[in-house]
This record gives structure tokens, sequence and C-alpha cells, in this order.
């Protein structure tokens, strides 16, 4: 009787033991698995934060490129603008200093503002009109107020057919000294005024002439 129960004791202990064996293997096989998902997971979490690291740092390299391009392409377009102006002033200068030299002759300077003088008197049409100068044209535009009233005078006639005279006096005010000189007209208690000065004129006429001088020295 001793044999049978030893026997079957061993079979339930072979059964047990088995049992456990494949318990283990199955808990071994799914720990296993969750640390293989896991571990992939985690590797996928890793390796989307790597990617997304790299994506911003290239998105900020790109955008710091695109700021200093950005930079010099605005410093360079404003160290153009200035050579530009350079340019500009410089010849403004010495379209002075001719103006200058040149009008340093009382008889070109008389001429010059009998002309400005006339021109002016036809954009007022007015009957009695002050004439302010630099202090040293005094003299000058004493000399040929006359001339100019009278050519002011000449051209209306010409013109219209009309007869019109104008009554000349030199202003107290007097123009910068420092200027190149011109005229201006003024009339209505001082109300109304043209500006004829020399400088203003030039001012005018390289304003005119911007657009011919960048064709002629910047377009190459």
């Amino acid at each position: 009787m001793a044999a049978p129960t030893d026997s079957q004791i061993n079979q339930m202990t072979n059964f047990i033991l088995n049992e456990a064996k494949d318990k283990a293997e199955e808990i071994s096989a799914a720990a296993l698995q969750d640390f293989s998902a896991a571990k992939s997971k985690q590797l996928g979490e890793l390796q989307q934060n790597i990617t997304q690291s790299y994506a911003t740092k290239v998105k900020k390299m790109e955008t710091s490129r695109a700021i200093e391009k950005s930079t010099a392409v605005n410093k360079s377009r404003l160290q153009k603008i200035r050579l530009r102006q350079d340019v500009l002033g410089q010849i403004s200068k010495l379209a002075e200093e001719e103006l200058s030299a040149k009008l340093k002759s009382e008889s070109e300077m008389g001429g010059f503002l009998t002309k400005l003088i006339a021109q002016g008197l036809l954009m007022l049409v007015e009957d009695d009109v002050q004439v302010r100068c630099r202090a040293a044209d005094d003299k000058i535009v004493s000399g040929i107020m006359k001339a100019a009233a009278d050519e002011y005078s000449k051209i209306i006639q010409g013109e219209t057919g009309a007869t019109k005279t104008v009554k000349l006096s030199l202003a107290s005010e007097k123009l910068r000294a420092d200027g190149l000189g011109g005229v201006v007209l003024a009339c209505q208690n001082g109300t109304i005024t043209i500006d004829n000065t020399i400088d203003s004129r030039l001012g005018l006429v390289m304003e005119q002439a911007k657009p011919r001088i960048r064709k002629l020295l910047f377009d190459a």
C-alpha cells in the first residue's frame, strides 16, 4: 500500500512543479513582454524628444540666420543710402562754391538779382513790394530795383497788353549773412512772401535733379 502512495505523492509533486514551472515561464514571458513594450515606449518618447529638440534648435538657427541676413541687408542698404547722400551733398556743395565764386562780381550778382526780383514780382502781381536781402547786398539791390521793376512791367505789357507798375522798397529785415544771397519778396504787411533766395533755388534744382543724378551715378 505504501508504494502506490509514494507514487501518487511523486506524481502530485511533479504536477505541482510543472505547473509552477509553466506559471513561472508565463510570468517571465509576460514580464519580458511588458519590459519590451515599456522599453519601446521609452525609446519612442526619447526619440520624439530628441527630434523635437533638434527641430527646435534648427528653427532657432534658421531664425537667427534670417535675422542676421536681414540685419546685414538693412545695414548695407543704409550704408548705400548714406554714401549716395554724401555724393549728392558733395555735388550740392560744389554747385554752391561755383555759384558763390561766379556771383562775387557785383555785375553778375546785380544781373542775377534783377531776374530773381522780376520773377518774384510776376508771381505776386502786387503794387507795393518789399525786398529782403543780405545786408552785404543792400547797395546792389538798391541799384537794380528800377531795372527789376521795369523788366516786370515790360513782361506784363508783352504778355497781356496791360500797363502794370510796382513800387519796390528795401526791407529792414535781412537775410542770413552766411547764405548764398538772393531775395525774399514780401507784400501785404509781410503776410505773403516769395522765397527767391539762391539757397532755396539751388535746393529746388537739386531736388528736381536727384532722379537724373541717381540714374547717371548709381544705376550702373
